[in-house]
């Protein structure tokens, strides 16, 4: 699945048309067949070429059997293994900016019914941070099949400016208008096998060609064997490589410029034993932060920081971002960004040690205190992202208190009134109500 859809203006969403380049109709289903053209759309304009993609021959492809789904939640294909991971961290720099996503398996499922039958999916939930800021979330839906190949069953996309949801351009579901399932992760990649992980042209369209199999990659705890490159096609005609590794399943994407990697994944990457002592202090000095805000705290939890790091494996990418977040607060403690986004770096350094309910309440705190401080600048977009990512996290723990949830229904409110002093005090009220334990389903 093609991500950016709105974090940079270079990737933006494109309206996709397919037909044949005669002007012949697209097949059944939606999907192309022998002798169609998808054409190439220019991202920048939106404007629709002449030339068709360089699709594979049919011959390559390996998605064209139809799948059955026996047991479809139990999604434990190593490349993609949906069912067997709590959460994954990825970091980077995308465009010159901090880039940072969680993607998180949802408890439950979803029926989705195509081809006259329905399948129970599991729902992944995926949310992109640019300077700390939402800017995309995606509920992705996944099965699979008996043959051990995971298909890809459609997509909630929001995407945000400003904290307000702009546009759902990306959305699909397999049964919907013509759209079928689609191969996100073969049984047994081979060099060579070709698949599309999303395949409706007019709404959404990705080929993808394995172009190498049982690598070695760097993890964030060392050497991880059985890694896979592929290279994906996109509707403006350019290519993309991502690395795909077990334990992982998205491992990389881009290079070291627009770079996007795993910094952390749950259970995959988990410690032994409790949190690390200098741990917990870092934690307790990036919330010094924001109740003493200054000069002095944002060198004390720079000191907290170097003194964690010099006593504890810390993954290459966490490492990098944590350090430089910690820089940029020292360089200029009324940064807000960066101390929202230190906060996020320890959060995450957090999840190997506790079980990721624990860091999911605490990112509500935290986001309920930011909440507060970016109401009393008078941010509004600030103030309704804060409210998203809050409503985000509670998604995540089904958390039904009724105390939280009457204080994120005034924080919604307040946000969309752009109503600061009512989401200042909406902020407070949620800070003490998440500081009370762990309210009821709430962690």
């Amino acid at each position: 699945m093609t991500r950016y859809r709105i974090l940079w203006p270079a990737f933006g969403a494109a309206v996709l048309l397919a037909g044949g380049c005669s002007g012949d109709a697209p097949s059944a289903g939606g999907q192309v067949s022998a002798g169609e053209c998808v054409h190439i759309v220019d991202e920048s304009t939106g404007e629709t070429g002449k030339e068709c993609l360089p699709l594979a021959p049919e011959a390559d492809r390996v998605d064209l059997a139809e799948p059955r789904f026996s047991h479809p939640t139990g999604i434990d294909n190593p490349l993609h293994p949906t069912a067997g991971l709590d959460q994954t961290v990825f970091g980077g720099q995308v465009g010159g900016r901090p880039f940072r996503t969680e993607v998180t398996t949802l408890p439950g499922t979803k029926e989705i019914t195509f081809d006259g039958r329905t399948v129970p999916a599991l729902t992944s939930q995926y949310v992109a941070f640019a300077d700390g800021r939402v800017v995309e979330v995606a509920l992705d839906w996944y099965a699979q099949a008996d043959d051990g190949s995971v298909w890809y069953l459609g997509e909630d996309v929001f995407n945000y400016e400003d904290g307000v949801v702009q546009d759902t351009e990306g959305t699909w579901q397999a049964g919907r208008d013509g759209a079928p399932a689609a191969m996100i992760m073969p049984a047994d990649p081979r060099v060579g096998d070709v698949y599309r992980p999303e395949n409706q042209p007019g709404v959404v369209f990705e080929e993808v060609r394995v172009k190498a199999v049982d690598q070695t990659v760097d993890g964030p705890y060392g050497k991880v064997t059985g890694a896979i490159t592929v290279r994906e096609l996109h509707m403006d005609g350019s290519t993309e490589d991502k690395v795909f590794a077990p334990g992982y399943g998205e491992f990389s994407t881009g290079d070291r410029a627009d770079l996007e990697a795993v910094s952390l994944a749950v259970p995959t990457d988990a410690g032994q034993g409790p949190v690390p002592r200098r741990l917990a202090a870092l934690d307790r000095a990036v919330d010094a932060v924001y109740a003493a805000p200054g000069a002095a705290s944002a060198r004390a939890a720079r000191e907290a920081w170097e003194a964690y790091r010099g006593s504890d494996t810390v993954p290459g990418l966490l490492e990098r971002q944590t350090g430089r977040d910690l820089g940029a607060l020292a360089g200029d403690p009324a940064d807000r960004g960066a101390a929202l986004r230190a906060a996020q770096d320890v959060s995450d350094l957090r999840l190997r040690y506790e079980d990721v309910r624990v860091v999911d309440r605490d990112r509500m705190a935290m986001w309920a205190r930011q909440l507060g401080v970016d109401a009393r600048a008078g941010d509004a977009g600030a103030v309704a992202g804060d409210v998203t990512s809050l409503e985000l996290v509670r998604q995540r723990l089904g958390c039904d208190d009724a105390a939280v949830l009457a204080g994120l229904a005034e924080a919604r409110d307040a946000a969309d009134r752009e109503d600061m002093e009512a989401a200042a005090g909406a902020a407070g009220q949620l800070a003490r109500d998440l500081g009370r334990g762990a309210p009821q389903g709430c962690g």
